[in-house]
């Protein structure tokens, strides 16, 4: 049997507004409004019944291809340096044959019956599996690419300097598959920051690619790194393509040395990515809103062998987002829900985003009164639409 030229979605809310009926078609909401007449063609009607209606729901910051999800307990015993944590993960992986394309399709499939149609994974690549984590995902990417649009970073978990060759396997992943460069602490990692930064500044330049670099470095030293990063954007003219992700140096910092590294991110266009985690100190996610900073909101890693935590559901991240920065608020919680939502879109480039005729149709109903019931109680999706098609019903994948 074809699919039908259309879906009707009658009687739900937009975040929470007034009630109305959407039309959507190719793919794209069409039309809004109350009471639309069902086109002659042929046509699904589904009854929202009410429900709460969400965008499809953004996640800014993951790692597919790492998770054990679905897998066997995995005993964590590892140091608690980052450095401990790089090296037992890249060991385990290559011990256990860990397949990054299996996993990676697991964990895109359990954020999509939860809502999420649009992601941004990074993808470990390092001297001793080459680009294999890559290609797993990319594979991923296409089955899913019906239904969820999934960037790819190219990221050198165990640094750029360190393990010589990384930088051209980088410039290789680049053809390969990775819409974006990644990099990580150039002070504490690679430990020659100028030379790392120039490195990683400078694939970026001949590829043409975006940057999502990792800055977990503190204090004074996460602001000497995050000052040469921008030294570099505005030099090589790349405002609007660096995305931070943690950034955990700007909630250690007084407001008097924050404020103006905050006000000239804003003003290089570059994008704040967190997961806010209750264990390091987070950049202050409503100075920054105000100062123009998009600020996004991701899982990072979610059950492997860095932590047993995470949970692919984006309404949950928006939940922790609140409760780490005292959202208590109706109007508080629709920040946390747009870390999510239009402000994770935004920063990582999504197009085409949002409740508006001609946005695609990325859709998620949920049983709840209100934006800050859905992120406090993360109700079970009753439906998940993608691409204009409806692909998961009551948990449950169709």
């Amino acid at each position: 049997m074809s699919p039908p030229d259309a879906l009707l979605i009658r009687n739900v809310r937009p975040l929470g507004r007034a009630p109305v009926d959407l039309l959507l078609r190719d793919g794209r909401i069409a039309a809004i409004g109350s009471a639309l007449e069902a086109p002659q063609a042929p046509i699904e009607i589904e009854h929202g019944g009410g429900a709460l209606l969400l965008p499809g729901l953004v996640e800014g910051h993951t790692h597919l291809d790492k998770t054990l999800w679905g897998m066997a307990w995995y005993r964590n015993e590892v140091g608690t340096r980052l450095v401990d944590k790089i090296d037992n993960e890249r060991a385990f992986r290559q011990a256990s044959g860990h397949d990054a394309a299996g996993q990676s399709l697991a964990l895109a499939r359990a954020f999509l019956v939860r809502g999420t149609t649009r992601l941004r994974t990074h993808v470990d690549i390092d001297t001793q599996a080459g680009l294999r984590h890559l290609e797993g995902v990319v594979r991923t990417r296409e089955a899913m690419q019906a239904l969820q649009q999934i960037q790819i970073v190219a990221f050198p978990q165990s640094g750029l300097l360190q393990r010589p060759g990384t930088a051209a396997l980088l410039e290789q992943a680049m053809g390969a598959g990775a819409d974006l460069l990644g990099g990580l602490d150039p002070c504490a990692i690679d430990g020659d920051p100028v030379r790392s930064l120039d490195t990683l500044f400078g694939i970026a330049e001949r590829r043409g690619c975006g940057l999502d670099i990792h800055l977990h470095e503190p204090g004074a030293m996460g602001a000497f790194s995050l000052g040469l990063i921008m030294d570099r954007i505005a030099a090589l003219g790349m405002q609007g393509k660096v995305a931070i992700s943690h950034g955990f140096c700007l909630g250690d910092l007084p407001p008097a040395e924050r404020d103006p590294l905050i006000a000239r991110m804003a003003q290089l266009g570059m994008v704040l990515i967190t997961s806010a985690p209750p264990s390091r100190s987070v950049p202050p996610l409503l100075a920054c809103r105000q100062a123009g900073l998009t600020v996004l909101g991701g899982n990072d890693g979610i059950r492997d062998t860095w932590s047993p935590y995470g949970n692919p559901d984006m309404l949950e991240r928006a939940m922790l987002i609140g409760l780490r920065y005292n959202l208590r608020r109706d109007d508080e919680l629709d920040v946390a829900l747009d870390c999510v939502t239009h402000a994770g879109a935004r920063g990582c480039g999504f197009e085409a985003y949002g409740l508006a005729p001609g946005d695609r149709a990325d859709l998620v109903l949920v049983d709840a009164q209100t934006v800050a019931e859905a992120i406090v109680a993360r109700p079970p999706r009753r439906l998940v639409v993608a691409g204009g098609r409806i692909c998961a019903r009551n948990g449950s994948l169709i």
